[in-house]
């Protein structure tokens, strides 16, 4: 293709004239130089549970490539309040700022979420901004490969949300961070000088979008073998959703004809999932058949007496201790795992009494000197843990 030097050279001084704005300059040549600016391309990822964030910025810096102090000179001047004219492109007097430098800064998700409440549908958006010396919009147009915001036109817009800038440590590039991340929520930060524009993004499915994922993965290699179901099962149980869909998971974890496996895990799993959805004699029979188990070791037992005490559940732990005792009298831990399901049901003196039996067979130091503890709370009328 011919190149017109004159066109070429009035781009290049338009360009010098925009400053922090940037432009296609470097990109003109058709060979690639460095960064318009020294404006470094910054990819930030971050996951919303099993939503992906992804937001693609270039960041300029508080000193200009020409080492000018430009403190106090961001807000408001260098980047301006409102839309502004960039005096290139074709958005007129009406181009917002674009929260970074250089190409379009894009924000892409890969689910469906919320911005600040609002509703933004999974896909890639241009990120631009109209500042504000107490309130930013934050504005995401379905155009997200235009140049900066030369050729922003909002009825482009995806959605426009409100937000709060506050006063943060300083920061010598911009920068996008996420300083608080969660399962089902994060928050996106613009952060440059010393202003901090925090954006909130949640996912109100996050634990349905594990469950839909669990049933694609469970059509594959992870369906082949017990773990996989006992584990997509668990998931539910916790989350105390799709608990008919997880008692099903839990069967099929325990049918042998699909690589399944009956064992102490998978009918304590089964069993508890029973008592979420109210079958309390189905639950009993269950967990009745887990104890009694080949595969059900004292330990085991045990600890899942613990887990029902952690859960709240003193009455339904102490069975559980009882159950232990009664196949393995006289073992270790039995006598502590009754010591705390009495403790835990108000039976102080029966809780001593298992206590005292138990430290004779305390297996090292680390547990003796946990039950000599035990027994001086027992002792002293105190709750123990």
């Amino acid at each position: 293709m011919t190149r017109h030097p004159l066109r070429l050279t009035a781009a290049l001084a338009v360009a010098a004239a925009l400053g922090l704005a940037g432009s296609a300059a470097a990109q003109f040549p058709g060979v690639t130089l460095p960064p318009s600016g020294g404006n470094q391309r910054q990819t930030v990822i971050q996951q919303i549970g099993l939503v992906r964030v992804t937001v693609d910025y270039s960041s300029p810096h508080v000193h200009s490539p020409s080492g000018e102090d430009r403190k106090g000179k961001i807000w408001g001047a260098l980047v301006p309040y409102g839309m502004a004219n960039l005096g290139f492109g074709t958005c007129g007097d009406q181009c917002p700022w674009r929260g970074g430098a250089n190409e379009n800064t894009t924000f892409t998700i890969s689910h469906d979420i919320k911005v600040q409440g609002q509703p933004l549908p999974a896909g890639t958006y241009g990120l631009h901004f109209l500042p504000g010396p107490d309130e930013w919009t934050v504005i995401f147009s379905k155009n997200s490969t235009s140049w900066g915001s030369f050729f922003y036109e909002a009825k482009e817009d995806a959605l426009r949300v409100k937000a709060k800038p506050q006063a943060s440590e300083y920061h010598e590039v911009l920068t996008y961070d996420f300083p608080e991340r969660r399962n089902d929520k994060a928050t996106l930060a613009l952060q440059w000088e010393n202003l901090s524009l925090p954006v909130e993004l949640t996912v109100d499915n996050s634990t349905q979008l594990y469950v839909e994922n669990l049933r694609r993965e469970l059509r594959s290699s992870p369906g082949f073998g017990w773990e996989g179901w006992a584990a997509a099962a668990q998931y539910c149980l916790q989350n105390k959703t799709n608990l008919d869909e997880a008692e099903k998971w839990a069967q099929r974890a325990m049918d042998r004809t699909q690589g399944g496996q009956e064992n102490f895990t998978t009918l304590t799993l089964l069993s508890q999932l029973q008592t979420a959805k109210g079958d309390t004699a189905e639950a009993a029979k269950t967990l009745g058949r887990a104890v009694n188990h080949p595969t059900a070791t004292p330990i085991d037992i045990h600890l899942y007496g613990r887990q029902l005490l952690g859960e709240k559940k003193p009455a339904e732990a102490l069975k559980v201790f009882e159950a232990n005792a009664k196949r393995n009298p006289n073992v270790w831990p039995v006598h502590v795992g009754l010591a705390r399901g009495y403790a835990a049901n108000g039976r102080a003196k029966e809780a001593l009494a298992e206590a005292k039996l138990a430290l004779p067979q305390a297996p090292d130091d680390a547990n003796r000197k946990a039950l000599q503890a035990m027994i001086q709370k027992l002792e002293a009328g105190e709750t123990i843990d």
